[in-house]
């Protein structure tokens, strides 16, 4: 196994784990695994590259979480932070305030979002944002005079963030047993997850049947008690599951039977991740409501937002207050930073590259680990790719000790200069949309080692 080591370092590992241990209780974290192994600690970032404490120069496949779409070490975005934190530091949006650079991101994002679009309430995150998607589809239909039109349909293992209404929103089982989730008026279909649940059948018929259970949903619950209906365009944190092809345009006719709202998730489709400016875009949605966040400002400062169909809008705006809001609604550093960001991605071609270019490049390349004896599946679109770790490649059984396969293919790829994130044995993927083509297949080298790694370690009982 290889480090990359790239210059000595000035920190003081040790130290840093220490006071990590002792004080800071992160996120989505073992924190018994954390106190005996201790974290990583990033320290430095630079187009698609961090670099840790120790030295060592990691490849970083995920792009943050999902978000660093125009890469690191934008100094522009940093110098636009700078000025608007002299000029205006903090102003709320409450109480019919606002200035300069909320507006000029909600125009901003008019102009790009589906033609239907041209609202825009800010959030701080994506969690935040799909908060504000359950109370904004119940404030829709109280309004029209249906308050029992309360009851929102999402997926099984979808992800729309960690706070109460997000998690509840979000079908992800670990998730709902801690805090009793979810909430009363959420409820969960099938997710159009073929390799993992539909293999018996062609990915068409599988695609048509995993919709067809919205339509039964419906039907059990009753048209006048169903709000809307969730879904992310395709589902990132679950495993980057790409619905079949058949998938959206059977959903599509089902709603087009009932009155209830389409809320698109688009807080990692957004912002070029499928080499269009939103998930919706590429698979031909017209959402009622659409989150987002992540890729606004690239991750940069923390913003997101709820983009609102004139639908929705037309009858809010006769609802009198709503009352929901933020402290940092808006907040004009992070808006000047997202509206800077859009404007890299419109003016060095980025997301017209991803699509025509290293997004196609990317696909070919991340199909190739599609051959390798421990991958049952390699899918993709744009700039994500998921690789299905299995047991028997023959009949693509799983392992019996779930999940085992892909920590060990994570902690090899993390050992060896690359961040693959592994949802149970899914290794997913969702680099920087600067990344090139060298960049590309120096990221499939490193997985394909990380692959051959986890392979002899199953097969040698290591």
């Amino acid at each position: 196994m290889t480090k990359n080591l790239t210059s000595p370092s000035k920190y003081d590992t040790a130290r840093l784990q220490q006071l990590d241990r002792d004080h800071y209780f992160h996120p989505f974290t073992d924190h018994k695994a954390l106190g005996e192994e201790g974290s990583r600690v990033i320290t430095k970032a630079e187009g698609v590259y961090l670099e840790d404490s120790e030295g060592h120069r990691i490849l970083d496949g995920m792009a943050g979480l999902w978000c660093v779409n125009v890469g690191y070490g934008r100094k522009e975005l940093a110098e636009v932070a700078y000025q608007q934190m002299l000029e205006l530091p903090y102003y709320n949006s409450f109480f019919k305030t606002a200035h300069p650079p909320a507006i000029e991101l909600a125009k901003k994002l008019a102009d790009l979002a589906p033609a239907h679009m041209n609202n825009v309430f800010f959030t701080g995150s994506g969690s935040e944002s799909n908060d504000t998607v359950l109370r904004l589809t119940r404030h829709y239909w109280a309004t029209k005079g249906q308050p029992d039109k309360n009851i929102i349909i999402s997926r099984e293992n979808a992800y729309h963030g960690s706070t109460v209404a997000g998690a509840s929103l979000g079908g992800m089982k670990p998730m709902h047993k801690q805090g009793g989730l979810p909430i009363e008026g959420i409820c969960h279909i099938q997710q159009p997850y073929w390799f993992g649940e539909g293999q018996d059948m062609s990915p068409e018929a599988f695609g048509i049947k995993a919709a067809q259970a919205l339509d039964a949903k419906i039907q059990e619950l009753g048209e006048d008690r169903v709000a809307a209906f969730i879904a992310e365009p395709f589902q990132g944190a679950g495993g980057v599951i790409i619905p079949p092809a058949s998938y959206w345009p059977e959903i599509k006719k089902i709603l087009a039977k009932y009155d209830i709202l389409l809320v698109v998730d688009e807080v990692i489709c957004g912002f070029g991740r499928t080499g269009e400016w939103f998930g919706s875009n590429y698979f031909d949605l017209q959402p009622d409501l659409m989150p987002i966040a992540k890729g606004l400002s690239s991750g940069y400062l923390p913003i997101g937002g709820v983009m609102i169909s004139d639908r929705v809008m037309d009858v809010v705006n006769k609802g009198g207050d709503f009352n929901h809001g933020y402290t940092y609604s808006g907040h004009p550093a992070a808006a000047a930073v997202a509206l800077a960001n859009l404007e890299i991605l419109e003016n060095e071609n980025i997301i017209q590259t991803v699509k025509e270019e290293t997004g196609p490049y990317l696909q070919t390349r991340w199909a190739e680990l599609g051959e390798h004896p421990l991958v049952g599946e390699a899918r993709g679109v744009g700039m994500v790719g998921a690789l299905e770790l299995v047991k028997d490649k023959g009949t693509n059984a799983r392992f019996d000790d779930k999940a085992t396969a892909g920590a060990l293919c994570r902690d090899f790829c993390f050992q060896n200069g690359l961040v693959m994130r592994a949802t149970g044995d899914t290794m997913i993927i969702s680099p920087p949309l600067v990344i090139t083509r060298s960049e590309i297949d120096e990221l499939i080298d490193k997985a394909r080692l990380a692959l051959d790694l986890t392979f002899e370690a199953l097969h040698s009982g290591g």
